[in-house]
């Protein structure tokens, strides 16, 4: 092989890297799932953005953690597939279009439904090339030859299949109920779309005259507006103060409307007056009294939350403005006879902000409660869906269990629209997936389905069903996991699982991966209100993709919320830079080192064998942990291998053969340089794609990618055990004599004596075969080894494990402080050994640890006795 010329810049540029690395990596085609029989399957779904606006920093985090997912499964040998895709988001993005339109002096009815759609098309085509371009930024590694719309023409066909199968079934149906309604975007809601907040609102008592003369009743209502549609006064049937009113009327105030006296059980007799007005037309509760006693309903509201024809002259009013002047009107006649300020929980609109109405309206619902069961069932089955952390399983079940029927219509131009036809005389319904074959005499639900009713068959419509045979279908579903936060397991997650069992018989994912959300670094919520934003590509633009995917994969644990800090972010950026410039080091030592020429088979120093040991610790301890989604730790001990081990340790005392005139080490240390650091960049890569990616066309190495070069496992002839006990004591050696140092202000560059005392002849040999590490990085003027050496007069002393360290430091030393600083050290080992004492005469942690965790501490014990032993002789020498 022809040996190669360094071209690494001296200076990192992740701007420059990552530019370049994408395209060549669409290009190459590794990130399309090839349908390989040999390979077994593994795919995700992405959850669908919104094609509503830009990518945030959610968006970021949520996909960073499924691309971790794909690149290591891609490179452990499964054929991969993370499929893209995108969201209609009916109301989000028709309200968006609308406001756009707004702008330029035109309303959608002033369009006409088809050139409306026309525009919200183009909208959708502009955002989507934003998104896949922030996709792109990001370096996601996403099978763009089956990129999915929730409105394309596989969706739609899906979509219809469901809900004419589903009706089929009596489980979807349509009928005259109180919805959530938004005045605003002039559409139904269901229940999870509504926000609800704490309003300054006021309960308002009224006095209503019974028709007889013979009196009043009291009753109150925090929406006086609403009285106008009012068909009875309820009363619990055994309230003594009220039963003999049952069956009488009253007038009701404005209109002189005669209305019911009624008794029902659902009256609460110790709230207020114990009499309740009935708005069977404006509240969910007042609905159901209105059934039970075949009132009349009156909507006495307009769509768009003006007040209609049926409130008298209060036509045409705002709501709010009507409640103002329906109360000055009531007080002026004396009905209204106390306002009380009351603080309660009011409904706002998810999308729009608008305060939302209980409203009477004909509107098609699916019947949850069989497909609620039919989810609850499955997660007492084998089968169940895994949720990561398990605890958002109860919160899964909650919800089903307390379950409504969803209203899924809505009364918007942009979505699914509903596949059922009215018969233009007769009323008759049809529901079909084409429309009835003479068109001329049907008229189509002018409505669409809500968005989550397509989004809830993302998984397995994306894949080619309804078509069963679809290869995509059969071969990657059920997905392995879904890669969601928190704040949609009602929205999305639970109608997945019902939807993919009903319609699949199949859970659509194995695990669910839970995570929160992303908050400024004082834990708020980002919002515009608040301008605490971050936009990802504007962190991107300061720091690269690879230093924000680090900081938000490692920077929680699963299931909890995430604190954004700008200075996080920097210091993952010193990270990249920290491995580009070990990098650069090794690179230029390998003095041209083809992949052919690696060799391991040679004799190795300790600090070969022990990076060569760390790598398999850290290469098992990765794989297990991703398989267990904890980032976080992932981060933690790549880091830490990083850094710590291969930069500040191994290659600065690869430096020793490096420099030396042993052409043998020479090499050898270049092919451990060359394979631990491959090693490490295909470990890094899932995270940090760009970097790793660039550095690896440097190195050494087979292949066109390091996204489908092999993940590393554990290899047992690379483990050296004596090797890491050797390099364990030289680092706290090592450690130990430059804290000396920097205590007494005495410079590296000064040569001092030091005298090493080893508590046996083994431990006398590992210091033996580690004197040239000693000598270099500790640089002594004199170095004695050897095995109950006494301490020279005043030298400074060290407690290590198994050895004693003396600086003869005489004129440098004073005795007093030396005494002090070991009693504080005293201090710290009495501490350990109480602390480990405590923990090994726990019975309950005895009967759980398992036996490696008990003997570990067992060794802590005895090993802080000695070191505690030591140091009181120390003490009791300087004393005497």
């Amino acid at each position: 092989m022809e040996k190669k010329e360094l071209t690494m810049p001296t200076k990192y540029n992740p701007q420059e890297t990552e530019s370049k690395w994408y395209s060549y990596w669409l290009e190459g085609k590794y990130f399309e799932a090839t349908g390989d029989s040999k390979k077994q399957p593994y795919s995700i779904v992405i959850p669908p953005p919104n094609v509503t606006g830009k990518l945030h920093l959610g968006h970021a985090w949520d996909t960073t953690l499924q691309d971790i997912l794909s690149r290591v499964k891609r490179m452990q040998g499964y054929d991969t597939l993370w499929l893209p895709g995108m969201d209609h988001a009916g109301i989000a993005t028709q309200a968006k279009v609308e406001g756009k339109l707004r702008e330029e002096g035109v309303s959608r009815y002033d369009l006409g439904r088809e050139k409306f759609l026309e525009k919200s098309w183009e909208w959708k085509e502009e955002y989507a090339d934003f998104i896949r371009n922030q996709w792109s930024k990001l370096g996601l590694s996403l099978d763009y030859s089956r990129e999915r719309f929730t409105l394309d023409e596989g969706l739609s066909k899906a979509v219809n299949e469901v809900f004419v199968k589903l009706y089929e079934k009596g489980l979807i149906y349509r009928g005259e109920y109180i919805i959530n309604w938004d005045p605003q975007t002039k559409t139904a809601l269901s229940d999870i779309e509504v926000i609800y907040q704490d309003v300054q609102g006021a309960f308002y008592h009224m006095n209503y005259p019974l028709t007889d003369g013979s009196g009043e009743i009291e009753v109150a209502t925090t929406r006086p507006e609403t009285m106008l549609g009012d068909t009875a006064v309820a009363v619990h049937p055994e309230d003594e103060r009220y039963k003999h009113l049952i069956g009488k009327t009253v007038t009701l105030p404005i209109t002189g409307r005669e209305i019911p006296i009624v008794a029902d059980d659902y009256v609460d007799m110790e709230f207020g007056s114990g009499a309740v007005k009935i708005t069977p037309a404006h509240d969910p509760n007042d609905f159901e009294i209105g059934n039970r006693h075949n009132l009349e309903r009156i909507l006495v509201m307009n769509e768009d939350g003006t007040m209609n024809a049926k409130a008298g002259k209060y036509d045409g009013m705002d709501r709010f403005e009507c409640r103002k002047q329906i109360v000055k009107d009531l007080q002026e006649a004396g009905v209204l006879f106390k306002i009380e300020e009351h603080t309660h929980s009011v409904g706002h609109s998810e999308r729009s902000g608008a305060v939302v109405e209980p409203y009477l309206s004909t509107q098609w619902f699916v019947k949850m409660q069989p497909l609620a069961d039919a989810a609850i069932e499955l997660q007492k089955s084998e089968d169940k869906v895994n949720f990561v952390p398990d605890r958002f399983e109860k919160t899964y079940l909650r919800w089903m269990e307390n379950i409504r029927d969803w209203c899924i219509s809505r009364q918007l131009w942009w979505g699914h629209r509903i596949p059922a036809w009215y018969h233009k005389e007769t009323g008759e319904v049809y529901v079909g997936h084409e429309a009835p074959k003479d068109p001329e005499n049907w008229k189509q639900d002018e409505d669409v389905l809500d968005t989550w009713f397509s989004s809830a068959l993302w998984p397995f419509s994306t894949m080619g069903w309804p078509d069963t045979n679809a290869a995509d279908y059969e071969r990657f579903y059920t997905t392995n996991v879904l890669v969601t936060g928190y704040d949609i397991i009602f929205f999305w997650v639970s109608r997945m699982i019902f939807q993919g069992l009903e319609f699949t018989g199949k859970r659509p994912f194995n695990d669910v991966l839970i995570h929160g959300l992303v908050r400024d670094s004082e834990g708020r919520k980002m919002s515009k209100s608040l301008g605490n934003g971050v936009d990802p590509m504007d962190v991107i633009d300061k720091y690269g993709a690879d230093a924000l995917r680090f900081f938000l994969s490692t920077g929680s644990s699963p299931g909890n919320d995430l604190r954004f800090y700008w200075e996080k972010v920097e210091s993952t950026w010193n990270f990249g830079n920290k491995i580009w410039n070990a990098s650069r080091f090794a690179l230029m030592n390998m003095d041209g080192l083809t992949y052919d020429e690696i060799d391991l088979s040679g004799e190795k120093s300790i600090a070969d064998k022990w990076i060569l040991t760390r790598l398999q610790e850290t290469t098992e301890d990765v794989t297990r942990l991703i398989d267990a989604y904890e980032f976080g730790e992932v981060g933690r001990l790549l880091y830490n291998f990083i850094w710590d081990d291969f930069c500040d340790w191994y290659i600065e005392m690869a430096k020793l053969p490096l420099n030396s005139d042993n052409e043998e080490a020479k090499r050898t240390t270049r092919s451990v340089l060359a394979y631990v650091l491959d090693q490490t960049m295909r470990l890094l890569h899932p995270i940090m794609p760009f970097i790793t990616e660039e550095i690896w066309q440097h190195l050494p190495h087979q292949g066109d990618s390091i996204t489908v070069a092999e993940w590393p496992v554990r290899k047992e002839e690379y483990i050296f055990a004596d090797a890491v006990k050797d390099m364990e004591l030289l680092k706290e050696m090592i450690r130990s004599v430059r804290n000396t140092r920097a205590e007494l202000n005495v410079p590296m560059s000064k040569q001092i004596e030091l005298i090493v005392s080893a508590k046996d002849a083994d431990t006398l040999a590992q210091l033996e075969r580690g004197k040239s590490y000693i000598e270099k990085f500790c640089n002594p003027s004199k170095l004695e080894l050897g095995t109950a050496l006494k301490a020279p007069e005043k030298s400074m002393s060290q407690v290590l494990t198994g050895v004693e360290l003396f600086l003869p430091l005489a004129g440098l030393l004073d005795l007093d402080a030396e005494i002090k600083r070991l009693e504080g050290e005293l201090k710290k080992l009495d501490k350990e050994v109480e602390r480990v004492d405590k923990k090994l005469s726990n019975q309950g942690f005895i009967a759980k640890a398992p036996e490696k965790v008990i003997e570990e501490e067992k060794a802590k014990q005895a090993d802080y006795k000695a070191k505690r032993e030591t140091v009181k002789e120390r003490i009791a020498e300087l004393k005497a």
